[in-house]
């Protein structure tokens, strides 16, 4: 509990926390709001499209802040410090996973329901609402997608050590190579299937058929709940992975 509360509050004793966390809600809230303005109103407005600016670019602005929260002390070489206090290196690392994980849960939480509900009061006569199982995984399993974008970002800031270079993996991975694996011929789609961010988007949207708003539905074999369980898998392997690194160089 020590090294959770020591965590916490270097997390918080920088800007960045505040001003990201200040950026992803004004994405999905804001998008919600342009969304709900734009749609025609002869046309009803979608949950899906109520969640667009979280579920899409809320993500990549979380794992800015997980992997700023590891960067910032290898840049200023805080990390010393907190390894001479905990020799082991890997209970401080992984307290310092959960406690942006948790952060990033409750933004991803506030994110989402703070959308569909600007949503449902700009347009009150949609039916916008928490209907159904999927319904309920579309907003509220935004934050445990959150968090484990978070968790996965952590792990790269700990292997890289360098903001410039770990943000830049991430947005890129996330912005655009998993979109791009789609053109490697004849194998491309299958390696898409399971890349994590796509199967991701399966437990957050689930199998909708049809014409839908917002991104297209993920093309993963998987179940929404093992979809969850894949990527939350993939994001706990990287930690191992960083852990193991983090034991056996010089801080």
């Amino acid at each position: 509990m020590n090294l959770l509360a020591v965590e916490r509050i270097k997390l918080f004793s920088t800007r960045s926390p505040w001003w990201c966390a200040l950026i992803t809600l004004a994405l999905a809230i804001g998008f919600a709001a342009i969304v709900a303005g734009a749609t025609p109103s002869d046309a009803q407005l979608t949950l899906p499209a109520t969640q667009f600016g979280g579920s899409q670019f809320g993500i990549a602005v979380v794992m800015v802040l997980a992997a700023l929260a590891v960067t910032t002390e290898y840049r200023f070489n805080t990390i010393r410090t907190t390894f001479q206090a905990v020799p082991h290196r890997s209970p401080a690392l992984v307290a310092k996973a959960i406690v942006v994980a948790l952060v990033a849960l409750v933004i991803g939480e506030i994110a989402a329901f703070g959308a569909l509900g600007l949503g449902m009061l700009m347009r009150p006569n949609d039916g916008l609402g928490l209907h159904t199982t999927q319904d309920w995984m579309n907003v509220a399993g935004l934050g445990p997608v959150f968090a484990i974008s978070a968790v996965l970002a952590v792990a790269l800031g700990v292997l890289i050590r360098h903001s410039a270079g770990a943000i830049a993996l991430l947005l890129i991975y996330y912005l655009a190579v998993e979109e791009l694996v789609q053109l490697i011929p004849k194998v491309g789609h299958t390696i898409h299937e399971w890349l994590p961010f796509n199967v991701a988007n399966k437990f957050l949207r689930g199998t909708v058929a049809g014409d839908v708003d917002g991104p297209a539905p993920s093309d993963s074999p998987l179940s929404p709940g093992w979809a969850l369980a894949y990527f939350a898998g993939i994001a706990i392997v990287f930690l191992l992975v960083a852990l193991g690194v983090a034991k056996k160089r010089d801080a």
